[in-house]
């Protein structure tokens, strides 16, 4: 996955947030109609119609953030006309000096993060409660603050306003570049969140990440219902990452695979329920039959407490968190809305239809009845990570394993291998050791993540388990899509025209980069070149068949706590699993069977990073239809010039970003249509 960063400095929210500590902030009623025309009219001369608009939108937006101890009715006006760039001329060199600030700014505040939070996400010895006290803090929470009470926030609003993002999507064809970086300069002070607030945010997330990174299943001490143990003694699975990915590794010909699969369901659904004995989780002392839910130790059976609902008040904390910013964003006054409108830039009701047109296609239905007829038995639930279309799926892991072992013992074995890997996929020499030597590699103590670069002075972070024998498949298929990340984040802000248009439109177009690379791990371990062919096709349709009900649970969840605000961990624990149990049963009980299960509950980002799975499905779509683009290309050169000359657009928003990509919106139609053919 991409790293989640609330860049303080560009995070998109909407206008109208405020940062006095009472949950009706005070503001300063500043009369703009009947004192201020004779500012906007000194332009009008020089000036026409559209920068006489600007002019008055970035007034009407300080005013509306400005607050009694911001000064008087007098003091604004004054403020105003010392600060309202006169020229075009003027307005350039004010945006220079500014975007050259932040990126000084996010810079230092990205790299104090990254070094306090190091000892709990890195794999280097174990971290000790100060580790985790430090790395909470929120290194940018008195950012805004700051800003505003040095008035360069207000500075900033005034003359780079903020245009929603429905105005972004109307008069962003008719941008220039300048245009398109002055208005995302004009996303960056649009909250006045207390600090006190954020920290909390920061907190809560934090206390989530460290409980879902050292959340192993210890395989080796699973039994059957026969006292039978059927993984390595020494394997140790992270959820539900690693369990995900062991069970679609026993789609290959491999001892007791669909009886591995069953009990690593088992496994999940005790997670999911939270029946799972709290004292198995990362600790080999005691022998559980997940099955019967029943625990030995030492060879004497004992009775433990399950979790409860432990796993659910990680989320009802941040929800509560997030409650707090709520009064601080009167225009998005919920966490759903500043993150679909915000920060992913397209709504939740446009998500939600996206993603059940999708999952009630017929074309599910064909899928799985092919699934059906390869596995030769009826689907089981699990079976939303069929993994039998990819190429690798008929070479055994343990081979693969030992090769990426071989090839990866280390972080840097991986890291000086880089290089090789960007020339196979068609990168010139001289950009792919541009690119490895802005990427840094590390072990990581959970899955693992793309840590990105925010000024042009640091690398982006590639961070993956990494075992004692060296990297296994797991690890390196993981490394591959994060690789994808890195690549992603170096080349749109080291290679990008303005500071404040380097990034992507929002997390799904990175991961739709990450997804271009991942399916071609093998490639890149010399098995030969991976095409966009049917059985590729299928593999993503299966792909986004799973992580759109997963996504959707997610968002229902959260639209059950806005509705429910004052839950239990218990309350919402069940909320969550007659949500988990309603989506399964409409759109996936049809196809794979099982009546009421919880199992699209599982995702491990429900807790640490809530509502981020949308951008999984999403990028999905992108990466399909970038796939089909990129298939005209003629050789891997023009592949890989194209793909640089796609990312290089920057953060416009995701619709124009696309059409500036292929030419098309965001649509699941190509992807439909393709299986239509393939299974007609």
């Amino acid at each position: 996955m991409k790293r989640f960063l609330v860049i303080f400095a560009l995070a998109v929210v909407a206008v109208g947030c405020s940062s006095h500590k009472n949950a009706s902030p005070a503001v300063t009623p500043i009369s703009v109609a009947d004192v201020l025309p004779d500012v906007v009219s000194a332009f009008s001369d020089a000036a026409g119609p559209e920068t006489v608009a600007q002019l008055q939108r970035g007034i009407d937006q300080c005013a509306a953030l400005w607050q009694p101890e911001d000064g008087s009715q007098a003091d604004f006006e004054a403020f105003v006309r010392q600060w309202l760039a006169p020229t075009p001329e003027a307005r350039y060199t004010l945006y220079e000096k500014i975007a050259r600030a932040l990126e000084i700014f996010n810079t230092q505040e990205n790299q104090l993060t990254i070094e306090l939070g190091r000892p709990t996400v890195l794999a280097e010895g174990d971290p000790g409660d100060i580790d985790y006290l430090l790395a909470s803090y929120g290194a940018g929470a008195h950012f805004s603050d700051d800003m505003f009470a040095n008035k360069l926030a207000f500075i900033t609003i005034l003359n780079f306003p903020n245009y929603t993002l429905a105005e972004k999507n109307a008069l962003g064809p008719q941008w220039d570049r300048l245009q398109w970086a002055y208005a995302r300069l004009g996303d960056v002070f649009t909250q006045r969140v207390p600090a006190s607030v954020s920290q909390r945010v920061t907190l809560a997330r934090s206390a989530a990440e460290a409980y879902i990174d050292t959340y192993n299943i210890k395989m080796g001490h699973l039994l059957t219902e026969d006292g039978e143990r059927l993984f390595p003694e020494d394997m140790s699975l992270l959820s539900h990452w690693n369990l995900r990915d062991e069970l679609k590794s026993n789609y290959a010909d491999v001892p007791h695979a669909q009886e591995k699969q069953e009990m690593i369901y088992q496994v999940m659904e005790r997670i999911v329920t939270q029946e799972i004995p709290a004292a198995v989780v990362n600790n080999p002392a005691y022998d559980w039959a997940p099955m019967s839910n029943r625990v030995w130790r030492d060879g004497k059976e004992v009775s433990l407490p399950a979790e409860g609902s432990v796993r659910y008040g990680h989320i009802l904390s941040q929800f509560h968190a997030f409650q707090e910013e709520d009064s601080y964003c009167p225009a998005e006054p919920t966490a759903l809305l500043r993150n679909f409108d915000g920060s992913i830039e397209m709504s939740e009701n446009e998500i939600k239809d996206l993603f059940i047109r999708f999952i009630s296609s017929e074309q599910v239905a064909r899928v799985g009845a092919l699934i059906r007829e390869r596995l030769g038995r009826d689907l089981r639930p699990y079976d939303i990570w069929y993994d039998g279309f990819k190429s690798r799926s008929a070479i055994p892991e343990d081979k693969l394993t030992a090769e990426t072992r071989r090839r990866y013992p280390d972080a840097e074995a991986f890291h000086r291998d880089m290089p090789r890997m960007l020339r196979n996929l068609g990168f010139d020499a001289a950009e792919a050791q541009f690119l490895a030597d802005h990427i840094v590699v590390e072990g990581a103590r959970g899955s693992g993540h793309a840590w990105e670069c925010l000024g042009r002075t640091e690398p982006a972070r590639l961070r993956t388990r990494i075992g004692a024998d060296g990297m296994d498949y797991k690890g390196y298929n993981i490394a591959v899509h994060e690789f994808g990340h890195n690549v992603e984040q170096v080349t749109d802000l080291y290679h990008i025209d303005y500071y404040t248009l380097f990034g992507v439109p929002n997390n799904a177009t990175t991961e739709a980069m990450a997804f271009l690379f991942q399916v071609r791990d093998l490639q890149l371990l010399g098995y030969g070149r991976q095409q966009m062919d049917d059985n590729a096709t299928l593999d993503i349709f299966w792909g986004m068949y799973e992580i759109m009900g997963v996504s959707l649970v997610d968002i229902y969840t959260w639209d059950w706590l806005y509705a429910h605000p004052s839950a239990t961990a218990e309350e919402l624990r069940d909320a969550v699993l007659r949500v988990a149990r309603e989506v399964w049963n409409q759109y996936y009980e049809p196809v794979l069977g099982t009546h009421d299960s919880p199992l699209l509950a599982i995702y491990s980002h429900m807790l640490d990073y809530p509502m981020y799975l949308p951008n999984y499905p999403v990028g999905h779509i992108i990466h399909y239809q970038l796939e089909e683009h990129l298939a005209q290309c003629g050789s891997d050169a023009a592949f890989a010039a194209e793909l640089q000359r796609i990312y290089r657009q920057g953060r416009l928003t995701p619709q124009l970003w696309m059409q500036g990509a292929v030419g098309a919106p965001i649509s699941v139609d190509p992807i439909l249509t393709a299986v239509s053919r393939i299974l007609p």
